[in-house]
């Protein structure tokens, strides 16, 4: 069946009352009943649930083959936590058929990548998939699809059902004997940990694994004692050093200034940009960038921001010192700045989950507050699909993340990227899979030219009031081919990898085996 996006989505995976995307805002207004979690009466008047070793805790939670079991990644390259209880599960326990449900992979789990290729993990579900993993998979060596969901899909799926976790086994920078556990206070700080909460609500079984025992109660804490059944001391979650990565920091490079200072041009035409105005940016280098230009706007206009949203950077930290943004409403934390800054402000600077973020199944998902979102992209195509997923040779390298929900929930969603990277062309006839619908996307913004998509005539007036030059996006495609040259198409096998999903739950996209090089 082809879907709203044009993609062909097989007949078979249209099972239980699965659909294809059919558009932005088509379950509007749709009511389902809540998933409910095991519960586990608890009378007793202390209960210490600490556990020895890992292994006893996946025990006492009934660990067996063929069960879910979920992790968060909030600690990013540094995690270790995924691989120990992976490892723990399958080589000592000597569990198979696994479904590993996390909200993004990376080199930190390569180690994954061989249970897959051993058969041990038959299923994926992931907002991201990068390394060794990522090729496994697009290698078809995953027994089932691997299901792609964004950061709000990823909740909404847990909420109705959908996603069930038998065990949630949760990282926590500290916790106290009973399970009371955050981010912050410990020797490894991850900072915000709203990819979790979720999974600690709805899962079976949670158990918290710590390397730092706080005093009883470890409060606020973002993953509350009533919901956790073990806990676990271990010597190290992680590396802090490594939650911050190359893309996440200050661009100095001429061509990313130049295009951060036309999309803040583009953001200060807008009738949205005024005071209290909401905000989010990726952390790619042009985003980041974003804010300085922005900053000056703002004090040129004596205007701030009413709050700062998603995953948080040291950057837009230092425009909430500066008395330019009211709240920071955090998901996540891309660096040691951030997370010092989450310990340090909690009048200011608060944790909130994903499903309060971002998911389409609650009543006042955040993002659908959101002014501007500023975003980057792997390609781009002439009617504004984005992919952030897949890579131009088909193999899984990416992350929806939170880029489909900020779409469609800002008033502006403006994509920055530049027209070409080495020799592949970033805006395209069509991009190699769909992971944000191009009627939410609102503007381009690359180092040859903007783009207004021509659903939003009343952008195009506010860059033409503002002398703002603007082209097509096909005249955008055609300079970019002519640079690099015309790129081939890629060859699929019939054999589904993954299926990606729309933030509603609906089919937006598979990705199918890529037919392997025959050289000559």
């Amino acid at each position: 069946m082809i879907n709203a996006v044009g993609r062909n989505i097989p007949d078979e995976l249209l099972q239980d009352g699965r659909e294809v995307y059919q558009g932005k805002y088509y379950m509007d207004g749709k009511c389902f009943k809540k998933a409910g979690p095991q519960v586990r009466r608890c009378e007793k008047p202390t209960e210490n649930k600490l556990c020895t070793t890992i292994r006893e805790a996946c025990e006492k939670c009934g660990a067996h083959d063929g069960m879910t079991v979920s992790f968060h990644h909030a600690l990013r390259n540094g995690d270790y936590v995924t691989s120990m209880v992976m490892e723990v599960l399958i080589e000592e326990m000597g569990l198979k058929d696994l479904t590993v449900a996390t909200t993004s992979l990376g080199s930190a789990q390569d180690l994954l990548a061989d249970y897959i290729e051993q058969g041990k993990i038959i299923g994926i579900q992931s907002s991201g998939v990068r390394g060794r993993i990522g090729e496994a998979i697009s290698a078809g060596k995953l027994r089932t699809p691997a299901i792609i969901r964004s950061h709000g899909g990823r909740p909404r799926a847990i909420e109705m059902g959908e996603l069930h976790i038998d065990i949630a086994f949760t990282a926590a920078s500290t916790s106290d004997y009973c399970g009371n556990a955050k981010g912050t206070g410990g020797k490894n700080n991850c900072g915000a940990m709203g990819y979790a909460v979720a999974d600690s609500h709805y899962a079976d079984h949670v158990v918290v694994v710590t390397d730092t025992l706080a005093d009883y109660p470890n409060i606020p804490a973002p993953i509350d004692c009533i919901d956790v059944d073990c806990v676990v001391v271990v010597d190290e979650i992680g590396d802090p050093s490594k939650i911050g990565t190359k893309e996440a920091r200050m661009t100095e490079d001429p061509r990313d200034l130049m295009m951060a200072e036309n999309c803040a041009k583009v953001i200060a035409a807008t009738p949205y940009f005024k005071d209290g105005f909401s905000f989010q940016t990726g952390v790619g280098g042009p985003s980041l960038a974003v804010n300085r230009f922005l900053e000056s706007y703002m004090v040129e206009r004596n205007i701030k921001m009413g709050f700062a949203l998603g995953g948080m950077s040291g950057n837009i930290c230092a425009l909430q010192d500066k008395g330019l943004v009211g709240k920071l409403l955090d998901t996540q934390d891309f660096d040691m700045v951030t997370i010092q800054h989450l310990a340090d402000h909690p009048d200011k600077h608060f944790e909130i989950s994903t499903s309060e973020y971002a998911s389409a199944a609650n009543k006042g998902a955040y993002v659908n507050h959101l002014d501007f979102v500023v975003l980057a992209a792997l390609e781009i195509d002439t009617k504004f699909n984005v992919n952030v997923l897949t890579g131009s040779d088909g193999v899984l390298r990416g992350a929806p993340g939170g880029h489909p929900d900020t779409a469609e929930g800002s008033k502006v969603c403006i994509i920055v990227t530049p027209l070409v990277r080495g020799r592949m062309a970033t805006v395209c006839k069509d991009v190699v899979t769909v992971t944000t619908p191009g009627d939410t996307v609102d503007v381009l913004v690359t180092d040859y030219g903007i783009a207004v998509n021509p659903l939003r005539q009343d952008l195009i007036e506010c860059l033409n009031k503002a002398d703002i030059p603007h082209v097509s996006i096909e005249s955008l495609q055609e300079k970019a081919y002519s640079l690099v040259g015309t790129p081939d198409d890629l060859e699929w096998e019939n054999k589904v990898i993954a299926v990606l999903e729309a933030r509603d739950g609906t089919i937006l996209d598979v990705i199918r085996k890529i037919k392997p090089l025959v050289l000559e």
